[in-house]
């Protein structure tokens, strides 16, 4: 059975994006401004939400915050995320951007400062979903 794509559907539409934020105002803001250019956002507070998350439903996106409440932060996070789903595209954004060293990174990850201009944050995504190199499923 094929995928039935709709002739106004986006790239954005078919990507499923998990975004982690403690902050409830940038949380709120990035992910309705991510619904609104065509995303399937779910968002939480925490790493262990995160992973609960991910065990239950698939996605193709982790976007996750550096610092989070927990004893996981967001580094930690997407290591086991990718785990979980190997060919997890990760964005981690973060204030502190730049003092993310590459070793703490996941290969292939992408890294946004702090504060996030929602549009580029979407091309940001869509990018990285192609980037990233996805099971193609049977």
């Amino acid at each position: 059975m094929g995928v039935h794509t709709d002739v106004n559907t986006t790239d954005a539409e078919r990507v499923r994006v998990l975004f982690v934020e403690d902050e409830f105002f940038i949380r709120e803001w990035i992910a309705q401004s991510l619904s609104e250019q065509g995303f399937a956002v779910d968002s939480v507070t925490n790493a262990t939400d995160a992973l609960s998350h991910i065990t239950r439903a698939p996605i193709d996106v982790l976007l996750t915050d550096i610092n989070l409440p927990g004893g996981m932060d967001g580094t930690a996070l997407a290591r086991r995320a990718r785990e979980l789903q190997p060919n997890l595209a990760v964005i981690y954004a973060s204030a502190r951007a730049a003092t993310l060293k590459q070793e703490a990174r996941v290969p292939g990850s992408l890294v946004l400062a702090k504060p996030d201009e929602p549009a580029v944050l979407g091309r940001l995504l869509a990018v990285a979903v192609r980037a990233t190199p996805l099971a193609v499923p049977a």
